[in-house]
C-alpha cells in the first residue's frame, strides 16, 4: 500500500508510475476522499476546542455562581456534531483503505519503461553450457517412457495440473528440495515451515487481494485460502510486530507446494511441467532497512542464481520492464532456464523488492535510530527455486544418449542413485 502522504505530495510521479504498469488510476477520488477526511478532521479538532472552552467557562460560571444552561445546551450540541463528525469520518477511512488497497507500487527508477514482455532487458545470460549432441526428448515424453510423472493419474484424482510423482522422481525432486534449503542455511536465511493456508488478513497482507483472488484457491466455508507461495505466509510472520533494527535484515527460507488456479492457462505452453496447478516452490524471504533494501535485491538474486549455476543449467536475468512487473513490486528480475528440449526459455524465480508496500498492509516496523521515529521496513522475496520447470530443464539437460537421465553432481549426495531410468 501507498503511503498517502506520497500520493498527496507527489502525484504526478505515482500517476506516472501507475500509467507505465498500465494499472487503473484512481488517484482523483483517493485525493477527493484526503481532501475530505482532512476538512473533517479540522472541524472536529475546532469543535472539541469550542467544547473544551466552554467547559473552562462552565466552571468559572459555576464558581461564580451564575446560570451555566445555554453553554451546556450548546456543549451538548456540540458533543452531537463532533459524533456525526465521527461517524462519517469512518465511513471515509473505510473507503479511502479500500481505494488505497487497489492502487499498485511505482516502480523503482532504474526500471526499464515498457508494455509488454519484448520489452524486458536481458542482464545476463550464462555460456559455455552445452547441449546434449543427440535429439533430445521433451520432459514429458522421457517421464512418460521411463514412467517418472502421471499426468492423466493425477488429472483422474483431481484435475489436470496435478501429477503424481513416482519413484525415483519423487526421489529426485525431495533432493532438489533439500538442496535448495540447505544452501538457503549456508546463505543465512532461517528455515520456516509454515502453514499451507492463509486467512484473508494475511493474502491482503501480500498484495494476493484484492489484486488476485482468481488466481488462489478459497476454502471459503473458514474464510482461508491455500497458498499461492510461501511469501505469504512467510511475510506475515512479523505482521503487526516492531523488528529490531540491529537485527535488520531478518532473513527465511520456506518450503511450501503451492496452489495456483491459473485461470485463463491454456494451450502449448501448458504442457507437461510448464504450468501446474500445484507445484513445489523453496522461497526466500527478507526484511531489510529501506536503505539497503536494493542491495539486499542483488544480493537475493544471486542466492537464486547460484543454485542454477550448481546445477548446471544455462539461465538468464531479465531486469522486467513496468508493464510486465506485477502490482506489487517496485523492481523485479525473473530468472528462467533453457529448456533444450523445448528450445525455450522457461521462468524459475522472480526476485523482488516491494519497498513498503507489503510491510504498510501487514504494519511491520521498526525504530530508526537515527530518526527516533518508527518506520516501515522494506520486504523482498524469491524463488530459490520453482521446482516443476527446473525439473523439466534437468530432465532434458542431463539426458543421455541410452533413454536415461544423470543426477547432477550437485544433488548426488542426497540420492542413493545417480541415474534415472
Amino acid at each position: 500500500m501507498l503511503d498517502i502522504k506520497i500520493i498527496r505530495e507527489e502525484t504526478e510521479k505515482v500517476r506516472t508510475g501507475i500509467k507505465n504498469k498500465n494499472e487503473v488510476d484512481n488517484l482523483n477520488e483517493i485525493l477527493e476522499l484526503d481532501e475530505s477526511r482532512r476538512k473533517k478532521i479540522q472541524q472536529v479538532e475546532k469543535l472539541k476546542a469550542q467544547r473544551n472552552e466552554a467547559s473552562a467557562k462552565v466552571a468559572h460560571l459555576k464558581m461564580s455562581g451564575e446560570n451555566t444552561e445555554e453553554i451546556i445546551k450548546s456543549m451538548s450540541e456540540i458533543k452531537t456534531m463532533i459524533l456525526e463528525l465521527d461517524d462519517e469520518l469512518k465511513v471515509i477511512d473505510h473507503k479511502l483503505q479500500e481505494l488505497l488497497l487497489t492502487a499498485p507500487n511505482i516502480p523503482h527508477s532504474s526500471v526499464p519503461i515498457g508494455n509488454s514482455p519484448e520489452e524486458n532487458k536481458v542482464i545476463f545470460e550464462s555460456q559455455n553450457i552445452p547441449e546434449p549432441k543427440f535429439a533430445i526428448m521433451p520432459h514429458w515424453e522421457i517421464a512418460e517412457k521411463l514412467q517418472l510423472i502421471d499426468f492423466d493419474r493425477g488429472s483422474k484424482v483431481t484435475g489436470a495440473g496435478f501429477p503424481f510423482y513416482i519413484g525415483k522422481m519423487a526421489m529426485f525432486q525431495r533432493a532438489l528440495i533439500n538442496f535448495f534449503l540447505d544452501s538457503a542455511s549456508v546463505n543465512g536465511y532461517t528455515e520456516l515451515i509454515p502453514p499451507v493456508v492463509v486467512n484473508e488478513a494475511s493474502a491482503r497482507g501480500t498484495g494476493q487481494l484484492p489484486d488476485k483472488e482468481d488466481l488462489m484457491y478459497a476454502v471459503q466455508r473458514d474464510g482461508l485460502f491455500l497458498v499461492p507461495t510461501a511469501e505469504v505466509p512467510v511475510s506475515n510472520f512479523h505482521r503487526d510486530e516492531i523488528l529490531d533494527e540491529k537485527k535488520l535484515p531478518l532473513k527465511y527460507s520456506a518450503y511450501t507446494p503451492c496452489f495456483r488456479r491459473e485461470a485463463g492457462s491454456y494451450g502449448k505452453d501448458v504442457r507437461g511441467l510448464n504450468r501446474l496447478h500445484q507445484f513445489d516452490k523453496v522461497e526466500l524471504v527478507k526484511f531489510t532497512l529501506p536503505e539497503k533494501s536494493y542491495d539486499e535485491l542483488e544480493l537475493l538474486r544471486t542466492d537464486s542464481e547460484n543454485l542454477l549455476k550448481q546445477l548446471g543449467l544455462r539461465y538468464r536475468v531479465l531486469l522486467m520492464c513496468t508493464g510486465d512487473m506485477g502490482f506489487t513490486q517496485t523492481k523485479k528480475y525473473d530468472l528462467e532456464v533453457w529448456s533444450c528440449g523445448q528450445k525455450k526459455w522457461l521462468e524459475v524465480s522472480s526476485c523482488s523488492n516491494f519497498e513498503a508496500f507489503q510491510s504498510r498492509r501487514m504494519n511491520i516496523k521498526y525504530r530508526s535510530s537515527e530518526t527516533k521515529k518508527m518506520e516501515f521496513v522494506h520486504t523482498l522475496n524469491s524463488s530459490a527455486l520453482a521446482l516443476p520447470r527446473v525439473v523439466a530443464a534437468l530432465m532434458e539437460q542431463y539426458q543421455t544418449e541410452a533413454g536415461k537421465i544423470s543426477i547432477p553432481k550437485a544433488i548426488q549426495k542426497y540420492l542413493s542413485f545417480t541415474e534415472i531410468g
